[in-house]
């Protein structure tokens, strides 16, 4: 047997054990193991393949990216809960989404300063995000469709750096934080209603991780 054809073979039993692991499952860290051996098994495999190890190379790289998927799952599940007890908070398929409403992030009409109760708020969300070095954060305003697109589209952008500024202070790296005023492009309801309107004024976090930085645990 070529070992193109081992190669193949390998892969597509782990493929099919990690999704054995990850359908049905309500956990999205087991969802993260399964993936992680899939991409540890491709790798362990070429590494193998180069070593001529080639089925060791594989299994040890399932192992090992089984690991690596899981710890990831697992940190994102538990920032999950730390961040849900301070915003409204939800897991994706990349990550998380926080949204800072205009309930929970107050800013004045026009303004881009934040009331001192909500930079209460943001200090909290500091205090958890920093802890996880792994992250890679976008901070995105929005607003409503009152006024000129222009001028949301600025507003929504010092909005989000003012978010950002006050969580830098708290200790999150500026370098995996990045910035981006969207105005009113992106609603998440119909402008049709004062309420609706609230709703669409908010800032969200995207957070993402970056699987190098992820600590050992």
């Amino acid at each position: 047997m070529t070992w193109h054809r081992r190669f193949g073979g390998m892969i597509a039993l782990v493929v099919a054990l990690s999704l054995a692991a990850t359908t049905g499952c309500g956990s999205r860290a087991k969802k993260g193991a399964g993936i992680g051996a899939v991409t540890g098994a491709v790798a362990g495999a070429v590494v193998g393949h180069q070593t001529g190890h080639k089925t060791e190379g594989a299994v040890i790289g399932a192992v090992v990216g089984a690991g690596i998927g899981g710890a990831i799952g697992h940190r994102l599940d538990k920032q999950a809960e730390e961040l849900a007890r301070i915003a409204e908070t939800r897991r994706t398929e990349q990550g998380l989404i926080v949204n800072l409403s205009s309930n929970t992030v107050h800013f004045a009409v026009n303004s881009s300063q934040v009331s001192p109760e909500s930079r209460d708020i943001l200090v909290e969300l500091g205090n958890v995000l920093k802890n996880y070095p792994e992250d890679q954060i976008l901070i995105a305003g929005h607003t409503d469709s009152d006024g000129a697109a222009d001028y949301n589209e600025r507003l929504s952008q010092m909005r989000a750096q003012a978010v950002a500024d006050v969580l830098v202070l708290q200790g999150v790296p500026g370098d995996v934080i990045t910035v981006h005023g969207y105005g009113e492009t992106q609603p998440f309801v119909a402008n049709d209603t004062p309420e609706n309107k609230a709703l669409n004024r908010r800032v969200e976090l995207s957070i993402t991780i970056d699987e190098s930085k992820v600590p050992e645990e």
